[in-house]
Protein backbone atom coordinates (compact mmCIF):
# COMPACT_ATOMS: atom_id res chain seq x y z
CA UNK A 1 0.00 0.00 0.00
CA UNK A 2 1.10 3.86 -0.68
CA UNK A 3 0.71 6.31 1.82
CA UNK A 4 -0.73 9.90 1.00
CA UNK A 5 2.57 11.00 -0.26
CA UNK A 6 3.56 8.51 -2.31
CA UNK A 7 0.23 8.72 -3.88
CA UNK A 8 0.60 12.26 -4.29
CA UNK A 9 3.93 11.36 -6.18
CA UNK A 10 3.17 9.12 -8.21
CA UNK A 11 -0.25 10.59 -9.86
CA UNK A 12 0.65 14.31 -9.40
CA UNK A 13 -2.65 14.87 -7.13
CA UNK A 14 -1.48 17.43 -4.13
CA UNK A 15 -1.69 15.73 -0.28
CA UNK A 16 -4.06 18.70 -0.06
CA UNK A 17 -6.58 17.46 -2.28
CA UNK A 18 -5.93 13.78 -1.24
CA UNK A 19 -7.09 14.89 2.16
CA UNK A 20 -9.86 17.00 0.97
CA UNK A 21 -11.19 14.36 -1.13
CA UNK A 22 -11.09 12.05 2.17
CA UNK A 23 -12.75 14.82 4.43
CA UNK A 24 -15.94 14.62 1.56
CA UNK A 25 -15.96 11.02 0.97
CA UNK A 26 -14.69 11.07 -2.43
CA UNK A 27 -11.82 9.19 -1.97
CA UNK A 28 -11.38 7.26 1.27
CA UNK A 29 -7.43 5.42 1.80
CA UNK A 30 -8.04 1.48 2.41
CA UNK A 31 -6.86 2.01 5.86
CA UNK A 32 -5.76 4.02 8.57
CA UNK A 33 -2.54 3.42 10.94
CA UNK A 34 -2.81 4.05 14.51
CA UNK A 35 -0.54 6.68 14.24
CA UNK A 36 -2.92 8.40 11.73
CA UNK A 37 -1.64 8.02 8.44
CA UNK A 38 -3.76 7.15 5.12
CA UNK A 39 -2.88 3.81 2.75
CA UNK A 40 -3.97 3.64 -0.39
CA UNK A 41 -4.16 0.32 -2.53
CA UNK A 42 -4.98 -0.54 -6.18
CA UNK A 43 -8.79 -0.01 -6.00
CA UNK A 44 -8.23 3.74 -4.42
CA UNK A 45 -5.87 4.35 -7.10
CA UNK A 46 -8.60 3.21 -10.36
CA UNK A 47 -11.00 5.96 -8.35
CA UNK A 48 -8.64 8.69 -8.29
CA UNK A 49 -7.84 8.22 -11.85
CA UNK A 50 -11.63 8.09 -12.61
CA UNK A 51 -11.98 11.16 -10.28
CA UNK A 52 -9.30 12.61 -12.37
CA UNK A 53 -10.82 11.90 -15.55
CA UNK A 54 -14.22 13.92 -14.46
CA UNK A 55 -12.38 16.77 -13.37
CA UNK A 56 -10.56 16.66 -16.63
CA UNK A 57 -14.14 16.97 -18.07
CA UNK A 58 -15.35 19.86 -15.35
CA UNK A 59 -17.61 17.76 -13.39
CA UNK A 60 -17.61 19.12 -9.62
CA UNK A 61 -16.32 16.89 -6.95
CA UNK A 62 -20.04 17.15 -5.29
CA UNK A 63 -20.93 15.29 -8.55
CA UNK A 64 -18.39 12.90 -9.25
CA UNK A 65 -18.90 11.44 -6.00
CA UNK A 66 -22.02 10.52 -6.75
CA UNK A 67 -21.36 9.13 -10.13
CA UNK A 68 -18.58 6.66 -9.08
CA UNK A 69 -20.89 5.59 -6.07
CA UNK A 70 -23.89 4.98 -8.69
CA UNK A 71 -24.04 1.04 -8.71
CA UNK A 72 -24.35 1.19 -12.73
CA UNK A 73 -20.90 2.89 -13.09
CA UNK A 74 -19.18 1.36 -15.81
CA UNK A 75 -15.07 1.44 -14.99
CA UNK A 76 -14.61 -0.23 -18.32
CA UNK A 77 -16.72 2.31 -20.32
CA UNK A 78 -15.03 4.60 -18.72
CA UNK A 79 -11.46 3.65 -18.77
CA UNK A 80 -11.84 3.49 -22.31
CA UNK A 81 -13.49 7.09 -22.90
CA UNK A 82 -10.44 8.25 -20.91
CA UNK A 83 -7.58 6.60 -23.75
CA UNK A 84 -9.96 7.97 -26.76
CA UNK A 85 -9.48 11.19 -24.80
CA UNK A 86 -6.22 11.07 -24.08
CA UNK A 87 -5.75 9.77 -28.08
CA UNK A 88 -7.31 12.88 -29.65
CA UNK A 89 -5.35 15.34 -26.93
CA UNK A 90 -1.79 13.65 -28.19
CA UNK A 91 -3.11 14.34 -31.77
CA UNK A 92 -3.87 17.56 -31.27
CA UNK A 93 -0.32 18.75 -29.58
CA UNK A 94 1.11 16.73 -32.61
CA UNK A 95 -0.17 18.27 -35.08
CA UNK A 96 0.67 21.67 -33.10
CA UNK A 97 4.02 20.66 -32.82
CA UNK A 98 4.17 20.01 -36.41
CA UNK A 99 3.21 23.09 -37.11
CA UNK A 100 4.99 25.08 -34.75
CA UNK A 101 8.28 23.02 -36.84
CA UNK A 102 7.13 24.14 -39.57
CA UNK A 103 7.36 27.83 -38.64
CA UNK A 104 10.61 27.46 -37.32
CA UNK A 105 11.87 26.41 -40.32
CA UNK A 106 10.27 28.05 -42.93
CA UNK A 107 10.01 31.41 -41.31
CA UNK A 108 6.61 33.28 -39.95
CA UNK A 109 6.26 34.58 -43.74
CA UNK A 110 5.11 30.92 -44.54
CA UNK A 111 1.74 31.38 -42.34
CA UNK A 112 -0.04 32.81 -44.85
CA UNK A 113 -0.06 29.63 -46.59
CA UNK A 114 -0.61 27.32 -43.77
CA UNK A 115 -4.06 25.85 -42.62
CA UNK A 116 -4.99 27.04 -39.26
CA UNK A 117 -7.17 24.00 -38.66
CA UNK A 118 -4.68 22.43 -36.69
CA UNK A 119 -5.93 24.66 -33.99
CA UNK A 120 -9.46 23.41 -34.41
CA UNK A 121 -10.74 21.15 -30.83
CA UNK A 122 -14.38 20.92 -31.79
CA UNK A 123 -14.02 17.12 -32.69
CA UNK A 124 -12.62 16.73 -29.16
CA UNK A 125 -14.58 18.99 -27.50
CA UNK A 126 -17.83 17.02 -28.73
CA UNK A 127 -16.29 13.77 -27.33
CA UNK A 128 -15.95 15.50 -24.22
CA UNK A 129 -19.11 17.12 -24.35
CA UNK A 130 -20.47 13.47 -25.26
CA UNK A 131 -19.01 12.30 -21.99
CA UNK A 132 -20.28 14.46 -20.08
CA UNK A 133 -24.25 13.55 -21.66
CA UNK A 134 -23.24 9.92 -20.79
CA UNK A 135 -22.51 10.22 -17.18
CA UNK A 136 -24.04 13.63 -16.13
CA UNK A 137 -27.12 13.41 -17.50
CA UNK A 138 -28.79 9.48 -17.95
CA UNK A 139 -32.29 9.08 -16.91
CA UNK A 140 -31.29 6.52 -14.49
CA UNK A 141 -28.18 9.26 -12.99
CA UNK A 142 -30.82 11.96 -12.57
CA UNK A 143 -33.10 9.31 -10.52
CA UNK A 144 -30.25 8.79 -8.36
CA UNK A 145 -29.21 12.04 -8.18
CA UNK A 146 -32.44 13.05 -6.60
CA UNK A 147 -32.68 10.32 -4.16
CA UNK A 148 -29.51 10.87 -3.21
CA UNK A 149 -29.81 14.42 -2.29
CA UNK A 150 -29.58 15.65 1.22
CA UNK A 151 -28.11 11.77 2.29
CA UNK A 152 -25.12 12.03 4.88
CA UNK A 153 -22.14 9.93 3.64
CA UNK A 154 -23.23 7.71 6.67
CA UNK A 155 -26.25 6.98 5.33
CA UNK A 156 -24.74 6.57 1.59
CA UNK A 157 -22.44 3.60 3.60
CA UNK A 158 -25.28 2.19 5.14
CA UNK A 159 -27.12 1.61 1.73
CA UNK A 160 -23.74 0.37 0.03
CA UNK A 161 -23.25 -1.80 3.25
CA UNK A 162 -27.27 -3.47 2.65
CA UNK A 163 -26.59 -3.77 -1.11
CA UNK A 164 -23.49 -5.75 -0.08
CA UNK A 165 -25.34 -7.82 2.61
CA UNK A 166 -27.91 -9.01 -0.41
CA UNK A 167 -24.46 -10.20 -1.97
CA UNK A 168 -23.68 -12.37 0.79
CA UNK A 169 -26.79 -13.80 0.54
CA UNK A 170 -26.31 -14.93 -2.77
CA UNK A 171 -22.80 -16.31 -2.20
CA UNK A 172 -24.82 -18.76 0.51
CA UNK A 173 -26.80 -20.25 -2.53
CA UNK A 174 -24.04 -20.64 -4.71
CA UNK A 175 -24.43 -24.20 -4.87
CA UNK A 176 -27.94 -23.88 -5.60
CA UNK A 177 -28.53 -23.66 -9.52
CA UNK A 178 -29.37 -20.20 -10.44
CA UNK A 179 -33.06 -20.81 -11.62
CA UNK A 180 -33.63 -22.18 -8.46
CA UNK A 181 -37.01 -20.22 -6.88
CA UNK A 182 -34.91 -18.72 -3.51
CA UNK A 183 -32.36 -18.04 -5.62
CA UNK A 184 -34.78 -15.77 -8.42
CA UNK A 185 -36.40 -14.84 -4.99
CA UNK A 186 -32.97 -13.18 -4.01
CA UNK A 187 -32.72 -11.49 -7.19
CA UNK A 188 -35.58 -9.95 -7.07
CA UNK A 189 -35.04 -8.69 -4.18
CA UNK A 190 -31.76 -6.97 -5.48
CA UNK A 191 -33.82 -5.16 -8.12
CA UNK A 192 -36.08 -4.01 -5.82
CA UNK A 193 -33.87 -2.42 -3.33
CA UNK A 194 -31.67 -0.83 -6.36
CA UNK A 195 -35.34 1.02 -7.25
CA UNK A 196 -35.75 1.56 -4.04
CA UNK A 197 -32.43 3.37 -3.32
CA UNK A 198 -30.94 4.31 -6.42
CA UNK A 199 -33.22 4.42 -9.41
CA UNK A 200 -35.84 2.17 -11.26
CA UNK A 201 -34.27 -0.99 -12.30
CA UNK A 202 -35.56 -2.07 -15.34
CA UNK A 203 -34.78 -5.69 -16.88
CA UNK A 204 -32.54 -4.11 -19.45
CA UNK A 205 -30.64 -2.10 -16.26
CA UNK A 206 -30.71 -5.30 -14.08
CA UNK A 207 -29.60 -8.01 -17.16
CA UNK A 208 -26.75 -4.85 -17.61
CA UNK A 209 -25.85 -5.12 -14.07
CA UNK A 210 -25.48 -9.11 -13.82
CA UNK A 211 -22.87 -8.36 -17.01
CA UNK A 212 -21.00 -5.64 -15.09
CA UNK A 213 -21.01 -7.83 -11.82
CA UNK A 214 -18.24 -10.15 -13.77
CA UNK A 215 -16.67 -7.84 -16.78
CA UNK A 216 -15.80 -4.52 -14.29
CA UNK A 217 -12.87 -6.01 -11.97
CA UNK A 218 -14.13 -3.40 -9.29
CA UNK A 219 -17.40 -4.98 -9.16
CA UNK A 220 -16.52 -8.16 -9.41
CA UNK A 221 -13.61 -8.08 -6.28
CA UNK A 222 -15.88 -6.17 -4.00
CA UNK A 223 -18.89 -8.74 -5.04
CA UNK A 224 -16.88 -11.93 -4.30
CA UNK A 225 -14.97 -10.51 -1.35
CA UNK A 226 -19.06 -10.22 0.17
CA UNK A 227 -19.77 -13.88 -0.46
CA UNK A 228 -17.20 -15.21 -1.44
CA UNK A 229 -15.14 -16.04 -4.48
CA UNK A 230 -17.19 -16.89 -7.77
CA UNK A 231 -20.54 -15.50 -5.97
CA UNK A 232 -20.27 -12.48 -8.74
CA UNK A 233 -20.50 -14.78 -11.44
CA UNK A 234 -23.14 -16.56 -10.05
CA UNK A 235 -25.70 -13.12 -9.64
CA UNK A 236 -24.49 -13.09 -13.40
CA UNK A 237 -26.22 -16.08 -13.80
CA UNK A 238 -28.93 -15.96 -11.32
CA UNK A 239 -30.14 -12.61 -13.04
CA UNK A 240 -29.99 -13.75 -16.30
CA UNK A 241 -32.50 -17.07 -15.73
CA UNK A 242 -35.05 -14.06 -13.99
CA UNK A 243 -34.24 -11.92 -16.57
CA UNK A 244 -35.43 -14.57 -19.81
CA UNK A 245 -38.20 -15.43 -17.39
CA UNK A 246 -39.72 -12.15 -16.07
Amino acid sequence: MLTVNEVSKQTGVSVRSLHHYDAIGLLKPAKVTDAGYRLYGDEELVRLQNIRLFRELQFPLKQIKMILDCPDFNQKEALAQQIRLLEMQLKHTQELILFARKIQKEGVESMKKMDFKVFDKSEMEQYEEEIRARWGTSTAYAEYQQKAKGRTDKEHAQIGSSLMTLFVEMGKMKSCAPAQYEVQEKVAAIQQFITDNYYHCTIEILRSLGQMYVEDERMKRNIDKAGGEGTAAFVNQAIAVYCKDV
